[in-house]
């Protein structure tokens, strides 16, 4: 079954189920699990860190014939959940669909406020402020000369056995309606907390600081350098998933599996 999810991050510790700790992977579980009967396990496209934000998640479960009554009905999930969470759409994934190896990319959207008055009250808790105003030009240049797959190990928090090479497909600058300047930025898949060191490492650009060279140079460096920062998580969101057509989704998989240890040429 394929679940599209939206959840309010800010009382989460993130995706993933910990123990002792409030999470949108054991809140979801814990409620399927009682539609259901038994214990279920979630397999998500993407698992977002403490506080960060989805419109768009999407995830997987295995079940039986006879516990699918219990999954077929959004309005009754949703009136067990807790409100900072929502199943927007379930139902049955097609032949080959896996929720993390499947995907071709991940989107997200991160929003930053440089107008000196602040962001307005209501958007205090989904949108960065900055005290210096921020040149867009300046940035969508240097985020143009970080596109490409490369090894991004200088802009994630490593794990043990995991690669850092990721290939970025796009990321651009635009103000929107309120004149926040947002950043959309989408990959084939992110390393832990990549997405807010990126912003990071467009910022002080933005705003004059640090020389348009600089990102290329923290890149090539593949080592993360006390000047960056990562940025807080409140204001990224994970807009969407994509995936290939039907017929595609398990090649998908197993092109997704194969861990990369030379970024391509």
């Amino acid at each position: 079954m394929r679940l599209d999810i939206s959840y309010d991050g800010r009382e989460f510790s993130g995706w993933a189920r910990q123990t002792d700790l409030r999470t949108v992977q054991g809140e979801v579980e814990r409620v399927l699990g009682h539609l259901v009967g038994s214990h279920v396990l979630l397999t998500c496209a993407g698992r977002t860190d403490a506080g960060v934000h989805a419109r768009g998640q999407v995830a997987h479960l295995d079940v039986t014939p006879e516990a699918l009554e219990g999954l077929v009905d959004e309005r009754r999930i949703n009136r067990a959940l807790p409100s900072d969470v929502r199943v927007k759409r379930v139902g049955p994934a097609p032949l080959g669909f896996h929720a993390r190896f499947s995907a071709l990319w991940r989107r997200y959207t991160y929003r930053v406020c440089d107008d000196q008055r602040g962001p307005a009250p209501l958007d205090r808790f989904t949108v960065l402020p900055w005290t210096r105003a921020l040149n867009l030009e300046a940035m969508n240049a240097v985020a143009s000369e970080l596109l490409g797959e490369h090894d991004f190990a200088a802009f994630c928090k490593q794990r043990p056995g995991s690669s850092t090479i990721r290939a970025l497909q796009a990321m651009s600058w635009e103000r929107d309606e309120f004149g926040y300047a947002v950043m959309s930025v989408q990959a084939d898949a992110f390393c832990h907390s990549m997405v807010r060191a990126l912003v990071g490492v467009q910022l002080p650009v933005g705003d004059g600081r640090r020389p348009m060279s600089w990102p290329t140079h923290v890149l090539r460096a593949r080592v993360r350098e006390a000047g960056l920062t990562v940025m807080p998580p409140y204001p990224l969101v994970l807009e969407e998933v994509g995936y290939p057509i039907d017929a595609e989704l398990l090649a998908r998989q197993y092109v997704t599996r194969q861990v990369r240890t030379v970024v391509a040429s």
